[in-house]
């Protein structure tokens, strides 16, 4: 069985170093990576300390066997949890001997730190010209204008055209098609989209992080206003929104940066929340949501508000 070009191939992982500033997500890692889907492998890169990846490459390495790997403090770590790392000869794994975060990834970072928000929705509707609506009113409220370009990999070099998303979803049968975003308005945004068919209705899932030099300027007070549009009109599955410390251009460094902490959360339909939880209603009469204040994105009491409220919506009302 032969892959994409690697500089280590195994029965368990696709490894490929990447000695450069700011590793994307390219058409290249996209195809490795949909090797190792088709072959039950996990993607592995690896780079040093001084690297930054991209919404889309930290979205990927989420998946199961794959790491960020990084060369530092004699040895390596992963990237996004600081977990030191050894290698078992099929690829990179959490080194069992360790009790310690790598100290390279528990030092403060140099460069100044700005705030991420990240955006994470889910919603459906019958009309296939609404592909990519969604996307485009929820970057438009929080950057001042909709997505500026988009593609199947990095960098998004398409110039964003909903009609266009269309195209591609519907010429592949409607299999499910996963899409990189990126803003253009005065706010940088870089996320991920994927549209998919669902029984009759389209599903659109999408995270979406955008940057802030000032931490201040995060509209947390007014997101619910800001957002509320998404759910006019369709089908409203969930929204939710967290706040954490990082680079205003929404790289990401491999360095502890601090905790993130959840704002808000919405649903489709219309129901008090459970005690200590506000709800606001949001969307229209045809299609009524509601946001749950868990709190401002800097209080750790927030997850607890989440995991109330999550228990409470997988219950039922």
């Amino acid at each position: 069985m032969t892959g994409p070009a690697a500089d280590a191939l195994t029965a368990d992982a696709l490894v490929i170093l990447q000695d450069r500033p700011v590793v994307g997500f390219t058409k290249w890692l996209a195809d490795g990576l949909r090797f190792c889907s088709e072959t039950g492998r996990g993607l592995q890169i690896v780079t040093g300390p001084g690297s930054r990846i991209t919404v889309p490459m930290r979205l990927v390495l989420t998946s199961p066997n794959s790491h960020w790997v990084v060369r530092a403090d004699g040895g390596y770590y992963d990237g996004l949890s600081g977990v030191p790392l050894v290698w078992d000869g099929a690829g990179f794994i959490i080194d069992p001997r360790a009790r310690t975060y790598a100290p390279t990834y528990t030092t403060p970072p140099t460069e100044p730190v700005g705030a991420q928000l990240t955006v994470t929705f889910r919603v459906r509707y019958t009309s296939d010209t609404a592909i990519g609506a969604a996307t485009e009113e929820v970057c438009t409220a929080l950057t001042g204008g909709p997505p500026g370009g988009w593609g199947t990999a990095e960098p998004a070099t398409d110039v964003w055209r909903r009609e266009r998303l269309s195209e591609l979803f519907w010429s592949r049968g409607a299999a499910a098609t996963w899409l990189t975003i990126v803003g253009a308005g005065a706010t940088p945004a870089v996320g991920t989209l994927l549209v998919s068919k669902v029984g009759e209705e389209v599903e659109e899932a999408v995270t979406i992080v955008i940057g802030y030099a000032d931490p201040r300027t995060v509209p947390v007070a007014t997101l619910p206003s800001l957002l509320g549009g998404i759910a006019a009109g369709r089908h409203l599955i969930s929204l939710f929104t967290q706040l954490g410390n990082g680079r205003a251009d929404v790289t990401t460094v491999p360095r502890w940066l601090g905790p993130s902490a959840p704002i808000g959360m919405a649903v489709g339909g219309a129901a008090a929340g459970p005690p200590g939880v506000p709800a606001h209603r949001i969307g229209d009469a045809r299609s009524p949501a509601t946001w749950y204040v868990l709190g401002d994105g800097r209080q750790q009491e927030g997850w607890q508000r989440y995991e109330q409220l999550t228990r409470q919506l997988q219950g039922g009302f």
